[in-house]
């Protein structure tokens, strides 16, 4: 294929460079195409729209691929860490034992939040959606960590409030819940890994400790690893728009906060639990919701099956099936709305219609069960999201805020409003 294609409209000619990916994926540059044709393109929803260059996530959707600078996503998910998984994401690489033990004990330095931010948590009302608090208080670091905030960061810079955003998110998130059950907040404690102390911080109490599960800690640390980035998608591009006009991590991971709060994004696994409560509640008749998935006039949607980009099984819902079971099995729990997954699985993949449009489980599909069975509340489901999705938005942003290639982000418009027209005066209107 030529390195270049050459497009002609009303006569006037402009050259568009191939560009070809490093798994041979290929795009037409049409950076120039404005200006040398007065044309844009139009693509809702950007599915034909590459707006970066990336070195992090490599992602096939027709395949069932994922993999995280080059590792496969099944290798993380079953030898790694969050933590180095963390590191792999932000650096580039896998660390060493020097590099990771270091990487480990500076988020005990960074565990803690500065004291007079509490002042916020008792300042919203108990029902306050640990979504909002969360984003507002990341936001709000901005001014409690002034220092941290440079328009051309150095790598130390940079480092520095990675590993701060990393380690203090769990203490906000596990401080929010505190907050919505009137509890008293549990601090962080040094001589636990990252996913054992968010666990104590959520769960523990003054007058009730909380005994750690291996299986609970393991099932959530993959799905935490599972969730650490996917490439360009609505948070992670918000995350690089912001960031593209120098705005400064907090507040461009604030800005992915509110976009993946959205129930087509971070909220899915929520919207695939009230769906089995709601099919359980009405009997747990599997095929009838299925006939109802498939009837357009039903206004019913299968959550929690099919995906934008992939067009295969999902690699991780694979992944996370497996850990649901353990995890189900260990703790001697029977969960109807698990019977009724497998059952809603087991009935849409041998029916033509599910398999005609390759609606597959995704990984909200069995990602709610893990998180219902280990105690975290429905509404924190989307907190634990951005808990996981931390890592990759810090690189996305790291990697951008590195290229000065970055140009700031400012997609056109085809508009399609009145045309001009005159100001008439309130007393002629009629």
């Amino acid at each position: 294929m030529s390195d270049k294609i050459t497009l002609n409209i009303e006569g006037k000619t402009v050259d568009c460079p191939v560009i070809t990916g490093t798994e041979g994926d290929k795009a037409i540059d049409i950076g120039k195409l404005r200006a040398a044709t007065g044309y844009i393109t139009m693509d809702p929803g950007f599915g034909n729209t590459g707006s970066c260059k990336s070195a992090i996530t490599y992602l096939d959707g027709d395949k069932g691929i994922l993999r995280y600078r080059g590792i496969p996503i099944e290798h993380l998910a079953e030898k790694s860490s969050f933590t180095e998984t963390a590191y792999l994401l932000i650096y580039g690489k896998l660390p060493d034992r020097k590099e990771m033990d270091a990487f480990s004990s500076s988020f005990n330095e960074h565990s803690m939040i500065h004291e007079d931010m509490k002042n916020f948590f008792d300042a919203y009302p108990s029902s306050a959606h640990p979504m909002a608090i969360l984003s507002a208080m990341v936001c709000s670091m901005s001014a409690y960590y002034p220092d941290m905030i440079k328009e051309n960061p150095t790598k130390e810079d940079i480092d520095r409030i990675a590993v701060q955003l990393l380690s203090k998110v769990r203490t906000i998130c596990a401080f929010s819940y505190k907050k919505s059950i009137g509890e008293p907040f549990v601090y962080p404690r040094h001589d636990l890994m990252y996913v054992p102390n968010f666990l104590n911080m959520m769960f523990a109490s003054p007058t009730r400790p909380y005994k750690l599960v291996e299986e609970a800690v393991q099932a959530l640390k993959v799905l935490l690893i599972l969730h650490a980035d996917h490439e360009q998608n609505c948070s992670t591009s918000t995350v690089r728009l912001v960031g593209s006009s120098h705005a400064n991590l907090y507040a461009s991971i604030s800005a992915g906060i509110c976009a993946l709060w959205g129930p087509l994004h971070g909220g899915a696994n929520q919207a695939v639990i009230e769906m089995l409560e709601e099919i359980h509640a009405d009997g747990g008749d599997v095929q009838k919701y299925v006939a109802k998935a498939k009837d357009k006039t039903s206004g019913f949607r299968l959550m929690g099956f099919g995906h934008r980009v992939y067009k295969n099984f999902d690699p991780r819902a694979k992944i996370i099936k497996q850990k649901a079971d353990e995890l189900l099995n260990k703790l001697g729990i029977h969960d109807p709305l698990l019977d009724i997954a497998k059952r809603l699985e087991e009935a849409a993949l041998k029916d033509e219609y599910f398999i005609a449009r390759k609606l597959y489980p995704n990984v909200d599909f069995y990602s709610g069960i893990i998180l219902k069975a280990i105690g975290i509340p429905l509404k924190m489901f989307p907190v634990m999201f951005a808990i996981g999705r931390m890592p990759g938005w810090i690189a996305h942003w790291k990697e951008m805020i590195e290229d000065p290639t970055t140009k700031i982000g400012r997609p056109f418009q085809i508009y399609i409003g009145s045309p001009s027209r005159d100001y008439v005066p309130i007393e002629q209107r009629g």
